[in-house]
């Protein structure tokens, strides 16, 4: 594979489709709704920031107080939370878990070979749970919501569910 495929990537993305729907329509007063965010990776590795996006989605969901579930419906991805203010941060962690977790490994059997994709997005986690105050996120001051990208570029899917509080 070309080495340029490993070198990571600090991106936005931008949502290509914002669809709300009630998640649980079996309960009253739609306890829950969620909405499906679509991003695009620019690259084999990437941290893509979703914070906008996510944002973006709030009022649609009608969500006040309470938390934010975010889902990425993908095994080889995975979604945190970390410091937006300096991009170095976000290459030096595709740098260091590409040292923690090598892309090529002779052992491994997986007949696609992006194991290592699939173990990055382990590590990562699949869900993120953000409260919201005041219909705002309620993330810290250098805190923004990140996409994990590990075996793209591609499409992603993201559902959001609020979580009203009380």
């Amino acid at each position: 594979m070309p080495a340029s495929r490993f070198l990571p990537a600090v991106a936005t993305s931008r949502t290509l489709s914002l669809a709300s729907r009630t998640l649980f329509p079996e309960f009253p007063n739609d306890m829950a709704k969620h909405v499906s965010i679509e991003v695009v990776t620019p690259a084999h590795q990437a941290l893509v920031s979703i914070t906008g996006q996510v944002r973006a989605a709030l009022p649609g969901l009608g969500l006040g107080d309470g938390i934010l579930s975010l889902f990425v419906q993908h095994t080889t991805c995975g979604l945190l939370i970390n410091e937006n203010a300096d991009p170095d941060v976000a290459r030096d962690l595709l740098r260091r878990l590409e040292k923690l977790v090598p892309w090529d490994d002779v052992d491994d059997r997986h007949a696609e070979g992006n194991t290592a994709a699939h173990l990055r997005g382990t590590l990562t986690g699949c869900s993120l749970l953000v409260p919201v105050a005041g219909g705002r996120l309620a993330l810290g001051t250098w805190q923004g919501i990140y996409l994990a990208e590990f075996d793209g570029p591609r499409t992603r899917t993201l559902l959001a569910t609020a979580i009203e509080a009380g």
